[in-house]
Formats: structure tokens, sequence, C-alpha cells
């Protein structure tokens, strides 16, 4: 219906009801049909007038009525109220009479019609146009403001599939209260139990200020149920309109790590980054390319992406040059490998960047078991050859980008980077560059990690092959962990270990029981299939040994570690052999020197 289509029906609407509000009230004044004189023209004119005068002044006729609120039904007492006095002024003109009971009950009649037809529309669009029966049954789980908008907007738009039916709330005062006509049954505790008596076939989440933990234990009961789950857009997106409120999205792993992300403090990273040059190794793997975003916001005047992968690397390159185009940063590709000592001298030689963070590594534990020698050669020489450049170049601060399996190593990748760790410390005790390195568990989305397995079996059909079902890991998403491998940069002093708090480790079979939830799926179609735990796993991983953890934060979720021996002539040793022994005999001298590790007395660090 077209704009004048709309005003044209609610004048003649409102004619018809304006004019019958006068003859009835005629009738119930004088309980005789009113016949037509000179009295009764000047009223019905007089009011008619006045009605299109005020519903003009106060825009009664530019209201959406499927949004009324009170304000809209004050809008309509004003009208009337004023129309009913100039109607009278007007009579008492022309017929120098007032007939108060006459318009005291044209007024009541003139307000409940003009208001009752407006709720009438309302109620024919939430009861008639939008309660069909091809619409999703919808539990709306938080009947807070984001809850009530959301069921609001439901309701009253013929747009979406979804009809509201019920509230879940943990607030005991909202219980076995309607709110906009929809009850609310109960706490989290009845989500199965309403699904099954409602016939619930969907469910929303729509509680923004919910931590990532109090999501995860609402997304368990939900998962308890067949329905879909799906949770509001990001508050901050519904102001900027980036979205709408009936724009729902899935849940994601990421949800339900059980975790809220710290916040870096910008001031001191500004300090150390901004005008800076840049360099990240390993830019195109998941890590590098993700600090390298971050990095990018604020404002080196140089970053340097290097990496031996020419795809990935100008998969970033172009990326970034996209995406911080205002920036004015200079985005600088090496195609490089950091097992080339002379080439990494001749980057740092010509750029002589101010800040180096080294992500290039070999991650896969159960290959590196079959090639530890290329683990010695990427991980512990690509490590030396990075730091001593970048100590020869006078580099501020060296990072490297470490990882849990380097404690207490029961793998040749784990051990490969414990050596590597003893490295950086030994190159900062002889350089001016402040060397640190940075230690976190796996980080959801990385392509070394399980959830694109999972995800790649699932949409297969199954099963999600997982190694043992008490098997845990430390998970951390990308954007976070290279948050913190940032900040932690800005903390350094020089030759600590600094540990990411993961958080609570996550069981990997509970892990993949989510993801075919979240898949739309259920555990019994899907399957999950234990294999047995491959070369080199453990059970659980550790982020440091006992001896090493300084118990206080030096920055939310930033704990430093304790000095311990470095082995260097024992790493040099094997550095000179390594290709001189068979792979059993090398892999055992990398796991016995990782594990021979004897903390000093504690060193706390002065931050």
């Amino acid at each position: 219906m077209t704009y004048r289509q709309r005003i044209s029906l609610f004048i003649f609407v409102d004619s018809c009801i304006v004019l019958t509000a006068i003859y009835l009230s005629v009738f119930l004044v004088s309980s005789t049909i009113p016949r037509l004189n000179t009295s009764l023209m000047i009223s019905s004119l007089a009011i008619l007038f006045s009605h299109y005068l005020f519903s003009i002044k106060f825009k009664l006729y530019k209201k959406l009525w499927e949004y009324a609120s009170i304000q809209e039904l004050l809008i309509i007492l004003k009208v009337v109220s004023y129309t009913i006095i100039s109607a009278m002024i007007i009579h008492f003109l022309f017929i120098q009479a007032v007939y108060l009971k006459l318009f005291a009950i044209t007024w009541l009649l003139h307000m409940f019609s003009i208001g009752g037809s407006r709720l009438a529309w309302r109620i024919y669009r939430d009861s008639i146009m939008n309660r069909s029966e091809n619409k999703i049954r919808t539990l709306i789980i938080g009947a807070g403001s984001a809850g009530t908008m959301v069921a609001r907007q439901l309701l009253k738009t013929n747009e979406s599939n979804l009809l509201p039916v019920a509230f879940i709330d943990d607030n005991p005062r909202k219980q076995h209260f309607d709110i906009l006509g929809l009850p609310v049954v109960g706490g989290i505790d009845k989500i199965s139990s309403t699904v099954t008596d409602l016939h619930i076939n969907h469910i929303i989440i729509s509680i923004p200020s919910l931590s990532r933990r109090e999501l995860n234990t609402i997304f368990q009961e939900c998962a308890k149920t067949e329905a879909k789950t799906q949770i509001l857009p990001l508050l901050e997106d519904l102001i900027t309109g980036k979205v709408s409120v009936n724009q729902f999205r899935d849940v994601q792993v990421e949800d339900l790590l059980g975790r809220d992300p710290v916040e870096m403090e910008t001031q001191s990273i500004s300090e150390y980054i901004t005008d800076k040059v840049v360099l990240v190794t390993g830019a195109g793997g998941s890590i590098g390319s993700e600090i390298s975003r971050q990095i990018t916001e604020f404002k080196p005047s140089q970053l340097i992406l290097l990496g031996h992968g020419e795809n990935s690397i100008y998969t970033i390159e172009m990326e970034l040059q996209e995406s911080f185009a205002d920036c004015k940063v200079s985005f600088i590709t090496e195609i490089a490998d950091v097992q080339d000592a002379q080439k990494m001298k001749e980057v740092m030689r010509k750029y002589k960047p101010d800040v180096v963070y080294h992500a290039a590594a070999h991650k896969h534990v159960p290959l590196m078991e079959r090639n530890p020698e290329e683990a010695v050669k990427n991980n512990i020489i690509g490590t030396m050859n990075v730091a001593r450049a970048a100590s020869r170049s006078k580099v501020d601060t060296f990072v490297m980008v470490s990882t849990d399996k380097a404690v207490n190593p029961t793998s040749v990748m784990g051990a490969s980077k414990r050596l590597a760790e003893m490295i950086v410390q030994d190159m900062d005790t002889h350089s001016d560059t402040k060397f640190v390195a940075v230690r976190f568990g796996n980080v959801l989305g990385s392509r070394g990690s399980v959830i694109p397995l999972f995800k790649k079996q699932i949409e297969k059909g199954g099963p999600v092959t997982v190694t043992h079902p008490e098997m845990v890991r430390y998970f951390m998403t990308i954007p976070e962990a290279s948050r913190l491998v940032i900040q932690a940069g800005t903390l350094a002093s020089g030759g600590e270990i600094f540990v990411l708090d993961m958080g609570d480790p996550v069981k990997i079979v509970d892990l993949a029981r989510n993801l075919i939830k979240l898949s739309g799926n259920s555990v019994d179609d899907i399957g999950i299939e234990f294999t047995g735990i491959r070369p080199g796993e453990k059970l659980y991983e550790e982020l440091l040994q006992k001896n090493e953890v300084h118990d206080e934060q030096v920055y939310p979720k930033i704990y430093v570690g304790k000095t311990t021996n470095l082995y260097i002539e024992e790493i040099q040793e094997i550095i000179a052999t390594f290709n001189k022994v068979d792979t059993n005999t090398l892999r055992e001298q990398l796991l016995n020197l990782a594990n021979n590790v004897v903390v000093e007395e504690p060193t706390v660090m002065n931050l």
C-alpha cells in the first residue's frame, strides 16, 4: 500500500468514525433517531474539520501503527480532545448553546473508535498476518531489553519466518509473567522441557552481556534438544546498522571457549609500534598473518611480510593493502626461508626493523615425528638465524612465538620449540636486543587446528575422529593470541618467557560434539570414532613447568616464567650432527635435552 493510499484509507475510516460518533451520541442522549438539522450539521462539520486540522498538526497520519506505543496513544488523546473543544466553541458561536453531555459522549466514542481502529490494525498484523502455520516456533533466551526487542521485531514483521512463543530467563521476578503476550516459562534448566512441551524448533540466545563461559553453559542445555540454536548479533553491529535485529547468526565454536578475550593496552603498543619498522616471519601463516593485521592498525612506517610460501604472502599482502588502504603503511614482501642465514642477514641489514615477530615454524606434531631433521632445520636453526641477524642489526625487540608443547615435551615439535626458546634466552644475555618468547596453546581456526579437520569430516557425513576420549587441549582464538603476543612485546625487558593464560582446557571430544551440533547434525548421525594417541602426543598440555611459574600476572592473562638453565653447547652439538644420525637417535637427542631443564633460583622479572 502506497503512502497516499494509506492516508486516503485512514481519512475515510476517520470520517466514518467521526460521523458515527456524533449520530450515536445524539441517539444516546435523546433516545430518538437523529434528524438532520442545523445544529447537527454544524456539529458534524466542526468535528470533521477540527479532527483533520489537529490530525495534521500532530502528524497522526504519519504514524506507523504497527510500531505504536504510549506516545501514539497520547497523540490520539490530544487530537480528539482538541477536536471536541474546538467543535464546542464553533457550535456555541453559531447556535448560542453547548450540549456538554452530548459532546462528552462524542469525545468518548471518538476516542475509543480512533484508538480502537489503530489497535485493531496492529492486532490484525500481529495475530493474522504474522502468525501463519508456516512459521517456526521460537524460544527466546533472555527476557531483558535485547530479548524483548527481538520478540517485538519478530512479532511485528512479516519478513521473518520465526514465531516467538516464550521466553527463558533466570530472573525469578520475571518468571511466570507475560512479556509482549509471551510467557516467561522458567530458567535455563527449563530449556529442554520447554522445547518439548511447546514444540519449539528454533532457539535464539538474546543476552548480549553473556560471558563465553555462561554462553557455553546455555548452549550445552540447548544442545540437549533438536532445536536449532542461534545468537543475537553483536550489540555494536546492531547499533551501527551493520545488521538488523532479526539477522541472527549461528553460534560459532569460538563463542564456546568459556573465556573472555582481554583488551590490549593501546597506548603502550602505539609507542612501541607506531612509525616503527616491523618485520614478521611466517607472515603468511595463521598467527603471522593475524599479527600483521593487528600491527597495521597501529600504523608502523613499514611492515615487512616475510615467508617461504609465495601464495600465502601474496594473499596477506593483497588483503592488507585493501583493508588498510588509508593507513599509509608501506607493506613490503620478502619471499625467504628462515633456514637461509645469509638471506636473513640481508633482510635485516636492508630494512633495519625495530621489532621482529618470529612466527615461522613447523608445528605439525605427527609430521615432525617422522621428519625430526626438518624440525631442527626450521625451528632451531631457523630461529637462530633470525635471532642472530636481528642482533647484528640492533633490532630493539625480538618476540618468538612458541607453544605449550615446549613444556615437558613428548614430541619432536615441542622439543625443537623448547630448544629454540633456549637459543632466544641465550641471545638476550649477550645482545643489546631484547629477546623474549611467548607460549600459548592451540588456536582455533589455524591451518593446523583440529577444527578444519572436524568440519571436513562432518561435511562428508562423518565420523569425526578423536584420538582419545580424555584428550584435552588449551584453546584460544587467533585474534586474541595475536593481541597478547603483541602486548607481551611491550612488556619485554629481555630474556622472559611470557605465558598466555589459556583459560580452562577443553576436552577434544566435547569440542567435536559441539561442532557436530553447530553444524545442525546430531552425534548419533555423524558419529565419533576414537583412533588412539598419535606418536609424540600427550593427553594434556602444560603452559609452564611447576617450578617455572610466577603466580602473579604481569598483565591480564599474561604470566612470565622464571629463568632456566640454557644448554647452548648441547644445542650446538645437535645442530652440528643432526644430519649424520638416524631419525630415532635424533628424536631421542632432542627429547632428552629439552626435558633435562633444571630451574635455577627464581629471578623475578622487573616489569
